[in-house]
Formats: C-alpha cells, sequence, structure tokens
C-alpha cells in the first residue's frame, strides 16, 4: 500500500466538511463552486484515469477554480480522498422497495453484489480504502442498508456487524481480480486467451507426476472459465458464507427452543 491512504487528513476537520460543519470565511467574496463539485470533479479524474492522476491542481483546473482555492475549499488532498470515498459511498445507500419482503439471504445477496459493482466502476478505491471508515453521512447511509439486511433475522448487535463486515471482507477480496483484469491486459498487451495459448507449448513440456492433483483439476478449471472468473469466486465464497450464517440461525434458534 501507497503513501495515498485514506485516513491520513485531519480527522476532525474531515468530519466537519463531511457534515456541513466547517466555518466559512466570514469576509470576502462568496465561494463560486461548492465542495460537492470539487470532489466530483476529482472522482471523476481517478474514475477516468486512477487515483494518481488525481491532484490538487488537476481539480482545480477541473472545476475552473485556481490551486489556491482549492485550499480554501479543502486543506489538502489527504482529506479529499476521504471525501470521495464518502461522496461515492459504497452502493446500496438506498433499500428497494420491496426489502421488507425480502429474505435475509436476497438482501445480503444484493448488498453483495451491488457493492461488487461498486468496486468495479471505482478500482481506485481498492488501492487505499483502509480499515478506518470514512464517517460520513453517505457511508452512514450505506451501512444502515447493510445492517438492514440482518435486522431481526436472530442476530445479536455485534453479530450483526460482524456479519456485514465479512460480507465485505468477501467481496473486496474476490474482486480486486475483476478489477485488475482491464489493467493486466493494458500493460501487457494481451487477454487472458492469448495469455494461455502463448503459455501452453510450455506447459505441455512439463512434467506434472509430482503434482497429480493439480495436473488433474487444473485442465478442468482452465477449461471451464480460462485463466480465472473472478465473480464466480466471489459467488461460490459467499453462497457458503449464507450456508454457513444460515446453520448459525439454525443453532441459534434450537438454543432457544
Amino acid at each position: 500500500m501507497g503513501q495515498d491512504i485514506a485516513g491520513r487528513g485531519d480527522p476532525v476537520k474531515l468530519l466537519e466538511l463531511l457534515w456541513g460543519r466547517d466555518k466559512a470565511p466570514r469576509r470576502g467574496p462568496k465561494p463560486k463552486i461548492a465542495l460537492e463539485q470539487i470532489v466530483q470533479a476529482a472522482v471523476d479524474i481517478a474514475d477516468a484515469e486512477g487515483i494518481e492522476a488525481v491532484s490538487t491542481r488537476r481539480v482545480a483546473d477541473a472545476v475552473g477554480i485556481s490551486p489556491m482555492s482549492f485550499y480554501t475549499h479543502v486543506p489538502s488532498k489527504a482529506e479529499l480522498h476521504d471525501l470521495m470515498l464518502d461522496h461515492i459511498a459504497a452502493p446500496g445507500k438506498e433499500a428497494p422497495p420491496d426489502w421488507p419482503q425480502m429474505d435475509w439471504r436476497a438482501r445480503m445477496t444484493l448488498v453483495a453484489e451491488a457493492m461488487w459493482g461498486f468496486y468495479l466502476q471505482h478500482p481506485w478505491v481498492l488501492q487505499f480504502q483502509t480499515h478506518r471508515p470514512v464517517l460520513g453521512p453517505n457511508t452512514l447511509a450505506a451501512y444502515e442498508v447493510a445492517l438492514g439486511s440482518v435486522e431481526g433475522i436472530g442476530l445479536d448487535d455485534l453479530e450483526m456487524d460482524l456479519a456485514v463486515t465479512a460480507l465485505m471482507d468477501i467481496v473486496v477480496g474476490t474482486v480486486r481480480n475483476a478489477a485488475r483484469e482491464k489493467t493486466v491486459r493494458d500493460a501487457t498487451g494481451m487477454s487472458d486467451d492469448e495469455w494461455w495459448y502463448k503459455i501452453e507449448p510450455f506447459l505441455e513440456t512439463i512434467d506434472y507426476t509430482p503434482y497429480p492433483i493439480s495436473s488433474r483439476v487444473g485442465p478442468v478449471a482452465g477449461a471451464e472459465y480460462g485463466a480465472g472468473d473472478p465473480h464466480r469466486a466471489f459467488k461460490f465464497a459467499f453462497e457458503r458464507f449464507l450456508d454457513g450464517m444460515e446453520l448459525m440461525l439454525e443453532r441459534k434458534a434450537s438454543r432457544k427452543a
């Protein structure tokens, strides 16, 4: 992980900005641009070119202000990064209309799939998001919906938070390869299929006798999904997680009976 990580800025100043409680200047002209426009411009740059392309000068140019004017809105790039995270704030900030009629497995699956799509839309988040949450209104709204997926199913409050955390860990752990797929293709100039075709002749010369299981399983997996299928891996892991959750709920219910 590089130096560009979330949580490096002034945490109190960040909270003031996130919740609109920063003190506006008493004198001078009113700001020509809103903080939200600055943050959205930074997100647009990151989505198009990666987080490395986000600089105070680039963002200032994008919204038509001077670099010095940027600092009258945001103290530094560190706070800007966290503002960006809350601005896009994970998906699912609002539950769908049929949320109350859905069972908990369907609700958790909906939340997980929304998170998967979120990271594919904003892959740069994977580079510097940390375990310290950005406690802004959008992030809390997304957390509220995620918790709502397991509300009233038999978990205590701590178990609810742990379940949501596990859900997020599964998504993040499996979406990385999907998010990097285009980067790898662009960097190597080869698709996954082209990569396999290029190395296949050499692989055929290897003696696989010491690797009997690998030599049996590998070709089956390769024929099924080539170099890998990150979304399929995600679905497999997440469904097993849901199965474990279901078993846990059954055991908790039986102990109460």
